[in-house]
């Protein structure tokens, strides 16, 4: 009896243990940091993931689980997450239990007062800003643009008649090494230098945009990795 009794209480103080502990790794689990990442950059806004969901927000607005953003910059935003202050770049979260699995890169931009999606890029290494146009059929740029690249459209290019609203235009059709959005990079990229002013800006065509993913809603296009 006295056994038992010395064998009932070992085991009980066993399963007290363990119960302990599961205790512990199930409140050390609810209190774990929400994932989060910012998936998209402009001027005082920014596309927030906060474990899996995402939502547009404001300098001074709060977000899912209490995320807030403090301020933002098109080149990285500042956040307060569970008290503390983070200051991230594109698709970097917060959490060291992020999936080791690399994401897809992806980037989001807000519709600017004009109605037009602005973002800005890389053409061959070099700083470009683009108009994204859905309706362009490949990335199109005037001759002034053209040679601040560095893009010898003249010898390297082939000649070409593009139609435009003010009519026909000479052109030069040219292929661009590179071509990096928001961290999503594409190679081999068809181009079009035409000649004169025209366009003023230069426009994000097809020709890229059909060699990534892309969504708009409520305001927000965004882009995203095919690979």
């Amino acid at each position: 009896m006295l056994r038992l009794s010395k064998w009932f209480r070992k085991e009980s103080s066993v399963k007290h243990w363990m119960a302990a502990a599961l205790l512990a790794v199930s409140g050390a689990s609810a209190q774990a940091a929400p994932i989060v990442q910012v998936v998209g950059l402009f001027n005082d806004g920014a596309v927030v993931s906060v474990d899996g969901q995402r939502k547009l927000l404001r300098a001074g607005e709060v977000g899912p689980k209490g995320v807030k953003l403090i301020s933002a910059t098109t080149r990285e935003a500042v956040l307060e997450v569970d008290g503390q202050t983070r200051t991230l770049g594109l698709s970097r979260d917060t959490s060291a239990s992020a999936s080791v699995n690399t994401p897809k890169t992806s980037f989001s931009v807000a519709r600017s007062n004009d109605g037009h999606y602005w973002v800005t890029g890389a053409v061959n290494g070099q700083t470009m800003q683009f108009m994204v146009d859905t309706g362009a059929t490949s990335i199109a740029m005037n001759e002034a643009y053209a040679k601040r690249l560095g893009i010898d459209y003249r010898v390297q290019g082939s000649p070409m008649v593009a139609s435009t609203a003010g009519g026909n235009v000479k052109g030069w059709r040219v292929k661009l090494n590179s071509v990096k959005i928001g961290g999503i990079d594409v190679l081999g990229v068809e181009a079009v230098v035409l000649g004169g002013d025209f366009p003023t800006e230069a426009l994000l065509g097809m020709s890229w945009l059909s060699r990534v993913s892309f969504k708009e809603d409520n305001g927000v296009l965004r882009l995203e990795s095919k690979h």
